[in-house]
């Protein structure tokens, strides 16, 4: 069902006059309408809405920590967060359905106005917030759509992967669509046949926002999808070969997006026609000390990347991986993405990571680990391949074979998660007399 500007704007009214008095708000809507409808309820109520990462108990403390007033918007039954909860409203008044096109009103809001926090947090420590303003925000998403050739006067339906809760999510299938005039998808399909739902059951053209993960199962479940105008992808460095398969199963261009939760998006590139990232308008490069740092534009202050960058004029630049995934074995260099791309590159392979732990073996000498999904390979054979591919050095010990991979809703890996697979999974494979999966 079709959902009308007007019906919108009442609903995020009425939502408005139930949320509570706290002025920060946990919204977990898993329907990405609901979502929508919480956010601009507090913009217009003057709340901001908090965004983390995940939705744990810690967390949650974390962010009480953070905000003692606040309280989550929900939409689901089995909701257990330790906060003042409000349901999503299960029908709206019926005055909603009779607004008309003739005398609304769009709410214009202050572009200074704090609307959001979203929260940035490693293996260890406490989720780090950073603020998001309205103007900067709908600056970053309008040279999104810009960049993106969404501006062309079309009526486009985007269909999203991953949750709006995520900045890749929130900019691209919530703040897009609101600025751009095209309509956002309610659904937030993870499997294959549920993607291809999703896309059904909205008009075209579409867009399918995702990530490499849904796009090499949606691939591999050789399903038949409904027509595409375009793809994005985000959240992970995406490979060359997967970008030119999904080009050619869909039949339109892929575009990756490159950015962080610090920065929002800062740059795209057509994965199958060049290298080379471009940055979004006004959005610079600068060198200080050691680290690249991203400014101008929506940034709203410099904020240091955490990515190995090599510029290429003022508007390019070239990724080379993660300042914290540099590998170095006696003298030999790497980084876990380049490993982690030889590794998934190995016919039989269906996904794999491997894993640098904080300490030293016994003998001083960094001695990294990986964990793999490959149900016809054996450890040998795989080992063989990989020896094909990277330095001996750099090889894994131990090498896991496991059912899955703990990656979460975006398709990232945490690497606490991937930790602890390992440590049970060793601890599994000592107590057997079989250790063909150990090498």
């Amino acid at each position: 069902m079709a959902i009308s500007v007007e019906k919108f704007l009442a609903d995020a009214e009425y939502l408005a006059t139930l949320l509570p008095a706290g002025r920060h708000m946990l919204n977990i809507c898993r329907d990405r309408y609901h979502f929508t409808v919480g956010l601009a309820a507090a913009i217009i109520s003057n709340k901001i809405s908090l965004l983390p990462p995940t939705h744990t108990p810690e967390m949650v403390r974390q962010l009480q920590a953070f905000s003692a007033d606040v309280f989550c918007l929900h939409d689901n039954g089995d909701c257990d967060i330790a906060l003042p909860r409000l349901r999503y409203p299960a029908a709206m008044p019926e005055h909603s359905l009779e607004c008309n096109a003739a005398n609304v009103t769009i709410p214009q809001i202050d572009a200074q106005q704090l609307v959001a926090v979203v929260f940035t947090s490693g293996s260890t420590g406490a989720p780090i917030p950073h603020s998001k303003s309205w103007g900067p925000l709908v600056q970053n998403v309008q040279a999104q759509a810009e960049r993106l050739g969404l501006m062309n006067g079309g009526h486009y339906s985007i269909v999203g992967t991953i949750p709006p809760q995520h900045m890749y999510g929130f900019e691209s299938t919530v703040l897009l669509p609101l600025q751009s005039g095209h309509a956002l998808s309610s659904a937030q399909p993870f499997y294959p046949a549920d993607i291809c739902s999703a896309l059904e059951t909205v008009p075209s053209p579409r867009i399918l926002v995702s990530t490499p993960l849904h796009l090499r199962l949606l691939l591999e479940a050789e399903l038949k999808l409904p027509e595409l105008a375009l793809v994005l992808s985000a959240t992970a460095p995406l490979s060359t070969p997967l970008a030119h398969k999904v080009e050619a199963n869909c039949k339109v261009p892929l575009l990756e997006i490159y950015g962080s939760t610090e920065t929002g998006q800062i740059a795209t590139r057509h994965t199958t026609q060049a290298v080379e990232w471009q940055l979004l308008p006004d959005v610079r490069l600068m060198q200080h000390g050691e680290r690249i740092w991203a400014e101008g534009g929506h940034v709203e202050t410099p904020v240091p990347l955490n990515d190995i960058i090599e510029t290429v004029g003022p508007e390019h630049f070239l990724l080379h991986g993660r300042t914290q995934d540099l590998v170095n074995i006696a003298g030999k260099r790497s980084s876990l993405d380049n490993l982690n791309h030889h590794l998934n590159s190995v016919d039989g392979v269906i996904d794999g990571a491997f894993f640098m732990p904080d300490e030293v073996s016994h003998d001083h000498v960094t001695r990294l680990s990986a964990c793999v999904v490959a149900p016809g390979l054996t450890a040998s054979t795989l080992l063989a391949a990989l020896r094909l591919r990277i330095d001996p050095v750099f090889l894994p010990r131990p090498l896991l074979f496991v059912e899955s991979l703990p990656r979460n809703s975006t398709g990232k890996l945490p690497r606490d998660a991937l930790q602890k697979l390992i440590a049970g999974q060793i601890g599994q494979d000592i107590g057997k007399a079989d250790l063909k999966n150990i090498t």
